[in-house]
C-alpha cells in the first residue's frame, strides 16, 4: 500500500481526464513483423485497426483468405474504424494501426489525420522473404510478389520522428 495524493492517485489510474490517448501507424513489409510487435506491446482494451483481421472478421474465412465480394464492406469497416480513431470515440486509450504504407506521403497523410506517431517495423527484405519460407500454410509464390512489390514501392521516411523498431 503507498500513499499518494487524490490527484496523483486519479493519475495513476487513470480516472477523471487523466488518460493519455496515444494513437500508433505501425507499418512496414509484409513479413516484417508489424502484428507481432502490436500483439506485444498492446494492451487489453486497445483498439487494433488491421486489415487482415478485418478480413478474417468479415469473412469467416481463414486468415489471408479474402473474397473478393465482400471487398467493399471490408473496405467500409476499415474506413469506419480509423474515423472512429480520428475522432476518439470510445474509452479507449492506445489504438494501433496495422498496415504496409510504403509510400511516404500516404503515411504522413494518415499519420496528420489520425494525430499518430509512427512506427516503422524495419526488418531487411531478405529477413521478410526468409520469414515466409519458413512458414508453410500460405502461398509462397503470391506473397514473394507481395513483398517484392512493397520494397518496389518502399519510399524511406523524411520525418525525424519515425521509430525504427529493429528486427522484431
Amino acid at each position: 500500500i503507498m500513499l499518494v495524493h487524490h490527484k496523483c492517485h486519479n493519475h495513476i489510474h487513470q480516472k477523471l481526464c487523466h488518460e493519455q490517448r496515444q494513437v500508433f501507424v505501425v507499418w512496414g513489409s509484409p513479413f516484417s513483423g508489424k502484428s507481432t510487435f502490436v500483439k506485444q506491446n498492446m494492451a487489453e482494451g486497445d483498439i487494433v485497426v488491421d486489415m487482415d483481421s478485418i478480413w478474417q472478421c468479415v469473412s469467416g474465412c481463414e486468415r489471408y483468405v479474402k473474397p473478393n465480394r465482400l471487398k467493399s464492406v471490408v473496405f467500409t469497416i476499415h474506413s469506419q474504424l480509423l474515423e472512429c480513431v480520428r475522432m476518439r470515440q470510445g474509452k479507449w486509450l492506445t489504438a494501433w494501426v496495422i498496415g504496409g504504407y510504403p509510400f511516404e506521403g500516404e503515411r504522413q497523410r494518415l499519420l496528420n489525420a489520425l494525430g499518430a506517431r509512427d512506427i516503422f517495423i524495419d526488418t531487411p527484405k531478405e529477413e521478410c522473404i526468409k520469414r515466409l519460407f519458413d512458414l508453410e500454410q500460405r502461398n509462397q509464390k503470391q506473397w514473394l510478389e507481395f513483398i517484392q512489390q512493397w520494397w518496389e514501392r518502399y519510399s524511406p521516411p523524411q520525418s525525424a520522428l519515425t521509430q525504427p523498431m529493429g528486427d522484431c
